[in-house]
């Protein structure tokens, strides 16, 4: 029996040249793209330019929308009616995703929350119903990725809304199966070796060794390397000559 996994990137949160050149090169290894649409980074251009060269190589295109943040690079933290509100937060992913589906003439096939959205919004079901209704109000042929056993899945399945689940192979997590935050000693996966590692355990095992030495179930059908990690592009590269070599075909999940 064939074996497919999809394995994507965030990308178009280039603010240099030479980041930029980083991310069209990840293009050449991945088969889903998850475009930054303003919120934490990214402008109406950069998003032009990086759907085009998704689409040049027949690679899947997300809307990638965050908290409005782009001073924290939206990996701040923050609490709906207190650091923001639910009304502006919904307003603004509405915004964010419409652009991104503009930019790319339409041919944006899922959303996928960036940063700190996606990391609260995998337990906080307010956050995950916004994301929810914001996805539907623009499309509901949208699917959306995001973290398995979490608010977002159960958000996407009361919508009707197809739920690709996903896992990180430069990310530690907890003991509970979630992102260990980046503040944290050892959150961030430094060497390609055990990237490598991490996304054989999950193809092949559909699970990780949590940062306390669990072994935690995690079933993905999407593999992630942020765009903006030291090395990421050898990581796409590397990481796909392995998961071909043990048999997996690397296929869009859409």
């Amino acid at each position: 029996m064939d074996k497919f996994i999809d394995l994507n990137a965030d990308i178009g949160e280039a603010s240099s040249p030479q980041w930029a050149a980083h991310e069209t090169a990840i293009l050449d290894y991945v088969s889903s793209a998850n475009i930054a649409c303003g919120g934490h980074a990214g402008d109406m251009q950069t998003m032009m330019n990086t759907a085009a060269a998704a689409q040049g190589r027949g690679v899947n295109i997300g809307a990638h929308p965050a908290y409005p943040d782009r001073k924290n690079f939206g990996r701040l933290p923050l609490k709906l009616g207190e650091d923001i509100n639910p009304k502006a937060l919904s307003e603004s992913l509405y915004e964010q995703i419409s652009r991104m589906m503009d930019a790319a003439k339409g041919a944006v096939k899922y959303v996928k929350p960036h940063g700190a959205l996606y990391n609260q919004a995998a337990e906080n079901a307010q956050l995950a119903d916004l994301i929810g209704d914001a996805v539907l109000r623009i499309d509901h042929a949208l699917g959306w990725l995001g973290a398995p056993r979490s608010a977002m899945t159960q958000a996407a399945k009361a919508r009707g809304i197809s739920f690709t689940a996903e896992a990180f192979i430069d990310r530690r997590y907890d003991d509970q199966g979630y992102l260990t935050a980046r503040t944290q000693d050892g959150a961030i996966i430094e060497t390609n070796d055990a990237r490598i590692a991490q996304a054989l355990n999950l193809a092949q095992d559909q699970s990780v060794v949590s940062i306390g030495g669990k072994t935690i179930s995690i079933k993905a059908r999407s593999l992630c390397v942020h765009g903006d990690s030291q090395g990421a592009v050898k990581t796409a590269r590397l990481t796909r000559k392995a998961l071909e070599k043990s048999g997996f075909h690397i296929k869009a999940f859409t």
